[in-house]
């Protein structure tokens, strides 16, 4: 049987970055991890997760490699064929520095699905399915709140948001905010205990989609 390969691209909360201490989590605490122990050796799970990964802006504190369109493609293109590509961003997207609505993230969002749509880097130049993940809530008391100000506020629209891409786009949707919410050590990064949940979410979702 041909291995499936699944993609997980988002940011730090991909990268499995932890706010107890600021380093990464090991492989199997990450909730790309949990997701490659759930499933069996007919599967390959890529993590792409970058710290302060956006979208499709440039940051202009951080740098132009930020930006997650510039990456996608030759990521796609380089671990083709792919079966599943995973989105989780638009947290950093929140930054006061971007001053974006939770409607410009989502066509940020947009813009990678069709990116995704028509990149024939599926098995025989197909498209990839995509399974859309909405960042968990930033908290009012964020120790990032020099970086987020009221942002949280934004964050909660993001989910509906999201879906309508989702439906828009024939995409696989969840929402991670009913499922992981975010340290109260930072108010931005979720813990290892809720990235076992969400892996474990994400686990179930794929499976059902690969079906």
């Amino acid at each position: 049987m041909t291995k499936k390969t699944v993609l997980c691209y988002g940011d730090s909360i991909t990268w499995g970055y932890n706010p107890a201490d600021q380093n990464r989590m090991k492989t199997d605490q990450r909730w790309p991890g949990v997701l490659k122990n759930g499933l069996d050796d007919d599967y390959t799970v890529i993590e792409e997760g970058l710290n302060g990964r956006t979208t499709v802006w440039d940051d202009p504190v951080n740098g132009g490699y930020k930006n997650g369109l510039k990456y996608l493609i030759p990521c796609l293109d380089s671990h083709k064929p792919l079966d599943l590509c995973i989105i989780l961003l638009g947290t950093n997207d929140l930054k006061k520095r971007f001053s974006l609505s939770a409607m410009d993230i989502s066509r940020g969002i947009t813009q990678l699905v069709e990116v995704i749509k028509k990149s024939e880097t599926g098995n025989e130049g197909v498209e990839p399915k995509i399974l859309l993940l909405t960042p968990p809530y930033i908290t009012k008391f964020s120790s990032f709140s020099e970086e987020f100000g009221d942002s949280y506020k934004k964050a909660r629209e993001l989910p509906g948001y999201y879906a309508q891409i989702a439906r828009d786009y024939n995409c696989e949707f969840l929402d991670t905010s009913k499922i992981i919410v975010a340290s109260d050590l930072d108010g931005v990064h979720p813990d290892t205990g809720e990235h076992l949940k969400l892996g474990s979410a994400v686990l179930k979702r794929v499976k059902e989609i690969m079906e």
